[in-house]
């Protein structure tokens, strides 16, 4: 079952959220920061919406969709940024679910696509992908810092 993460059910997202950060890396996990910045997603946000997926009771996975703008389509798209899966329940389709899920979302926000970004050396993330209907793209990400300038 998929269900929109807030507030009565935000507290059983968080540890995934934990273990997503450490997958990357991310150099300060903290629950209050993310309990904080997390809230902002919800059914009814502008922003986006965060997805909770539950099997038997228990949370196993969850999915942000945030909503951005194109330029050059002169239109809403919706950002897919984060999926996860706990280890255990992975390779059983639940990503694939979850994706599927937050496409449907954006279409009914008007978003006329949806897009993601994918590590390049997380393969077990880009076979989920290459079962999609979805376009690889050729182009590069970059990011700076507001503290690098």
């Amino acid at each position: 079952m998929i269900e929109c993460v807030a507030k009565h059910n935000l507290h059983e997202v968080l540890p995934l959220i934990a273990d997503y950060q450490g997958f990357y890396q991310a150099s300060d996990i903290c629950e209050q920061k993310n309990a904080a910045f997390f809230s902002r997603f919800s059914a009814h946000s502008p922003l986006g919406c965060q997805f909770a997926l539950r099997k038997q009771q228990q949370v196993i996975g969850f999915a942000t969709v945030y909503f951005s703008y194109s330029s050059t389509m002169a239109a809403k798209i919706a950002v897919l940024n984060d999926v996860f899966i706990t280890p255990a329940q992975r390779q059983k389709g639940y990503a694939r679910q979850l994706i599927e899920h937050c496409h449907q979302y954006a279409l009914s926000k008007k978003a006329i696509r949806l897009q993601w970004l994918s590590s390049a050396d997380n393969h077990a993330a880009q076979k989920v992908y290459a079962t999609l209907p979805a376009t690889k793209s050729p182009w590069y990400f970059y990011t700076l810092n507001t503290h690098d300038l």
